[in-house]
This record gives structure tokens, C-alpha cells and sequence, in this order.
């Protein structure tokens, strides 16, 4: 399949009342057990593949080491994938653009695109078009034309602004990102079900949200409308929890009882090619 044929793929994943779930990858073993276990698609998480490499997330690693994680990635499963690459490694649209050479390079068919500076503040929406612009204008010219923009909105994250202003520069910038060729808005930070609701029915484009554990089910969130849910950081904080909680107990204990019931070395092995 071309690039173009799976990149199409992935957006028709993207439908309101049965939106993809996405649960996020960091690395080529994550991965390939994550797509083993029946996910449509594979997304990056920044911050997990930063931790992987042993820096911290927010723009502490640059597009030359994303994309080639991106590579490794793609490399071993057989659905879509799609990469984190935060703010685009770098302000002017050109970096943006370059950056979304490269992950397509690497074999994805879309990315994230977030509206937030290192300095916790956001882009201003017409600067951040014009960055939305060039990935779109990037991906076409790469003959990914059905290329997924998922334009990230941070607002909601970093509680930016009044609360009651926010829902409304989330439809301003949907509006803006819209016309730049996004092609949905992720707005991470939100899970109440009734904005959201409100936030489906009015923005220029279609919602994606990160899934918080301890909020809204899944069966909730569909119930809104949007048409993406991601996981975010949780699976990699999940996996690097289980082994603190395994080590605690084998030097606590001596015993192993954590470690069980998880894939063994021979299915995770017999996922790889030699």
C-alpha cells in the first residue's frame, strides 16, 4: 500500500460515535504488542518516547531522533501510524514543515501538532495557522494528501486564560486550524462530557480527546461525538509502574508474584524478524 492508501485509511478511523482508540507506543517492542493486540492504529506519546531516550518531555529531543523512532515503528507493524512531534521542532512554519517531511519519510500518515511554546504560552492562532499550514502543504507536496493534521489545542492542559473563555478559543482556533487544513482538533485537558458535547456540535472541526483514567469512560466520551481518543502517557506510565512495583516486591519479598500473567519471551520475541 502507498503511503497515500494507508494515510486514508487512518482518517476514515476517525467517525463520531465510534471514534478510533489509540492507545500510545514509545518504542518498536511497545508497539508491535500494542497493534498485536487489535489497535487500528499506532500513535507516539512525546513524553514516553522522550523517556525511552532518557530526556524529558517538551522539546527536548529533535526531529532527527522522533523520526527515527518513528522509523523503527513502522518498520514492524503493518497498521497506520501516526507521530507526537509536539510543537514541530522548531517556531518557523519551515521547521514544521521539515519535521513533517522527515516523520513521513519515516512512514507516518499523520502527526500531532501542538499550539503551545517551551514557555508555557500558546501561539498566537493566526502564527499557529500559518504552522498548520506549511505541515499540510509539506504532507501534499510529499503525495500524502489524505495526511491526518491532528492540530492540538493547550489551553484546556495548561489552564490558559479565564475558564469560561475557553471553550471559546478552542472554536476560534478550530476555525483558524480548519482553514490552515488541520484535520480534526485535539484538545487535551478536557474530559468534561457536557463541554465536549457543546464543543462537537459547534467547532469547524471534528474533536479528538486524551483519555483520563480516572475520568469519563470511553462509552461517555464516544457519547460526545468526537472521533479520537488517545491514551496519552498511561501506558508507558503503567508499564514503567509495574516495574518499580516488581522490583519493590522481589527486594522486599524475594518473591516474583508482579511479574506474572504478562507476555513472555518467546511472544514478545517471535513479534520481531531476525
Amino acid at each position: 500500500m502507498t503511503s497515500q492508501s494507508i494515510a486514508r485509511e487512518f482518517a476514515e478511523l476517525h467517525r463520531a460515535g465510534t471514534p478510533v482508540l489509540l492507545p500510545n507506543a514509545w518504542d518498536a517492542a511497545s508497539a508491535v504488542l500494542i497493534a498485536a493486540a487489535g489497535a487500528p492504529a499506532i500513535a507516539t506519546s512525546s513524553a514516553a518516547v522522550a523517556w525511552s531516550l532518557g530526556r524529558p518531555d517538551g522539546e527536548h529531543l529533535n526531529r532527527d531522533e522522533v523520526a527515527a523512532v518513528v522509523a523503527r515503528i513502522a518498520a514492524v507493524v503493518e497498521v497506520p501510524v501516526t507521530a507526537d512531534i509536539e510543537a514541530g521542532y522548531g517556531a518557523a512554519p519551515e521547521e514544521v514543515a521539515g519535521t513533517v517531511r522527515a516523520v513521513i519519510e519515516a512512514g507516518a500518515v499523520g502527526v500531532n501538532l501542538e499550539d503551545s511554546r517551551p514557555d508555557g504560552t500558546l501561539y498566537p492562532v493566526e502564527q499557529q495557522a500559518d504552522r498548520v499550514a506549511a505541515a499540510r502543504a509539506a504532507a501534499d507536496q510529499a503525495g500524502v494528501e489524505s495526511f491526518v493534521i491532528n492540530a492540538r489545542t493547550d489551553g484546556y492542559l495548561l489552564g490558559i486564560g479565564a475558564p469560561t473563555g475557553r471553550a471559546d478559543e478552542v472554536l476560534r482556533r478550530a476555525e483558524a486550524y480548519a482553514r490552515a487544513g488541520a484535520t480534526c482538533l485535539f484538545v487535551p485537558g478536557l474530559v468534561d462530557v457536557p463541554t465536549l458535547t457543546e464543543l462537537v456540535s459547534r467547532a469547524a472541526l471534528p474533536i479528538s480527546v486524551l483519555a483520563d483514567p480516572a475520568g469519563p469512560s470511553i462509552a461517555e466520551l464516544a457519547a460526545t461525538g468526537v472521533v479520537r481518543i488517545s491514551l496519552g502517557t498511561a501506558l508507558a506510565e503503567a508499564a514503567y509502574g509495574q516495574a518499580v512495583a516488581a522490583t519493590r516486591e522481589l527486594l522486599a519479598t524475594g518473591t516474583m508474584k508482579a511479574l506474572q500473567g504478562y507476555p513472555g519471551f518467546g511472544e514478545v520475541n517471535g513479534r520481531f524478524q531476525g
